[in-house]
């Protein structure tokens, strides 16, 4: 993105249900958007289950394989969002298949020797019905960062039900007035950052 471009961001969804099953990830993703919107931010989602992933830790795993079209879209983007709902205390496995795939890009560098990923903003969204969305944010963060992605100060918006709980997010009337706060600081924050490292990214080791 040069600095006279809007930035553009990529929703990654990543529950566990296939397009058009309701999902509380997608909802919350969308409102993320919506939010990113009003600061000039052009996004669109990607259910990943819609997708044919295959294992591994390759930019292309082969026939068949639908990666490289997410993967082409997360290199186009400046903001990512990955929305992932709670299981059992931990992120989706489609979640965590996303980062292996991206753990390609460690190798892929510029011409100033930096991975690709530099100089691009993630945030994160989680939901679900037990505790564990602060872990399951220190866990994406920590991956993300490793494979060059910047995180902006608050970056993230979560929603849990009470322990033992049994509503959805996509239940509420609207969202509570603590993650709508969330939701507009990420949008916010994540949208300063993206220009920020549009008009000076990062120095590389050949600069």
């Amino acid at each position: 993105m040069s600095p006279m471009t809007e930035p553009t961001a990529v929703a990654l969804v990543c529950t566990l249900k296939k397009s058009p099953a309701p999902s509380s990830s997608d909802l919350i993703a969308r409102q993320v958007l919506d939010e990113l919107a009003t600061h000039g931010v052009e996004g669109t989602t990607l259910r990943v289950v819609d997708f044919d992933i295959a294992p591994g830790v390759e930019a292309e795993a082969g026939p068949g394989d639908q990666w490289p079209t997410i993967r082409t879209a997360i290199l186009n983007a400046d903001i990512l969002l990955v929305s992932t709902p709670t299981w059992l205390g931990h992120m989706s496995s489609v979640t965590q298949r996303v980062l292996e795939r991206l753990d390609a890009e460690l190798s892929n560098t510029d011409d100033a020797g930096r991975p690709v990923l530099t100089d691009k903003v993630a945030t994160v969204a989680v939901v679900g019905n037990e505790d564990g969305a602060h872990k399951i944010c220190a866990d994406l963060f920590q991956a993300l960062d490793d494979l060059g992605f910047s995180i902006p100060a608050q970056g993230c918006t979560y929603w849990n039900d009470q322990a033992m709980g049994s509503t959805d997010y996509r239940d509420l009337d609207e969202p509570p007035e603590a993650v709508a706060a969330a939701t507009a600081t990420l949008a916010r924050n994540a949208a300063h950052l993206a220009r920020l490292l549009a008009d000076q990214g990062y120095p590389g080791e050949k600069e």
